[in-house]
């Protein structure tokens, strides 16, 4: 993340349409799949400006840790739950720690997703869960992707192929942003053909949520669309196809 744009993320992610409907998926989801939710120990890897580990307090005691200096002191200087500085790929904790260990859009800004992947399930307990989201479809990438500092987006796939060498099931997968999907692919191509034809001329790249902005009638919009997806998930409808990926790993016990 550019060290300009995580002093924007505290008003989008709890303001701006993805942030707000994509957390109470994930609320509903951990619920729905953790069998004990109200008294686990859960460890949120990119925190960034908290709005997840607020959310996670409600099953438990939660551990943050995010890995951009400066979007840790600012976080810091306000969230209620312990976070600290440090990297997926070298968790500073011990093995076996934590219930419930989550990496919401993460992977996709490391360049080695399958050492994130063995730490994250190093540092889960045998039966814990690890709950992974990422953005799918390298047809999708964009200029949003590039601000982000995005190394890949997968489908699901290649998510799944980085789980399978480890002991334990998956428990939970599907695409969501699925009823948005047609419509954001179909900006996501246009914006990057227009990009390459004005690429001597453009300045400057936008993500998307700096084009629509975290409030007003699209966001309202956009909010209300993609909560047809909470329901449907809710419901047990799993997606063929959408803009992100969810998955729920046990890990096996001992």
């Amino acid at each position: 993340m550019e060290q300009s744009y995580f002093k924007e993320y505290y008003q989008l992610e709890r303001e701006n349409w993805w942030f707000t409907v994509r957390r109470a998926i994930l609320e509903e989801r951990i619920t729905h799949l953790l069998s004990t939710p109200t008294s686990i120990s859960s460890l949120n890897i990119g925190a960034a400006t908290g709005s997840t580990s607020d959310m996670l307090t409600r099953f438990g005691n939660v551990m943050s840790v995010e890995y951009d200096e400066n979007c840790y002191r600012f976080t810091k200087s306000f969230l209620s739950t312990p976070i600290i500085q440090g990297s997926i790929t070298e968790l500073p904790f011990e093995n076996n720690q934590y219930d419930l260990v989550c990496a919401f859009d993460v992977i996709e800004h490391v360049e080695d997703d399958a050492k994130a992947i063995d730490e994250m399930i190093r540092v889960c307990k045998p039966g814990g869960y690890i709950a992974i989201t990422v953005p799918a479809y390298m047809f999708l990438w964009g200029e949003h992707d590039v601000i982000n500092q995005h190394c890949r987006r997968y489908n699901k796939t290649e998510l799944l192929g980085l789980l399978k060498k480890h002991k334990g099931k998956v428990v939970y997968q599907t695409y969501f942003n699925a009823m948005l999907f047609v419509p954001i692919a179909v900006f996501r191509l246009l914006a990057t053909g227009i990009s390459k034809l004005k690429r001597a001329q453009k300045q400057t790249i936008e993500s998307d949520h700096a084009i629509f902005g975290t409030k007003g009638f699209f966001n309202n919009l956009l909010s209300g669309i993609f909560t047809i997806d909470y329901y449907l998930l809710k419901w047990g409808f799993r997606f063929p196809a959408g803009v992100s990926i969810m998955v729920f790993f046990k890990k096996e016990r001992e």
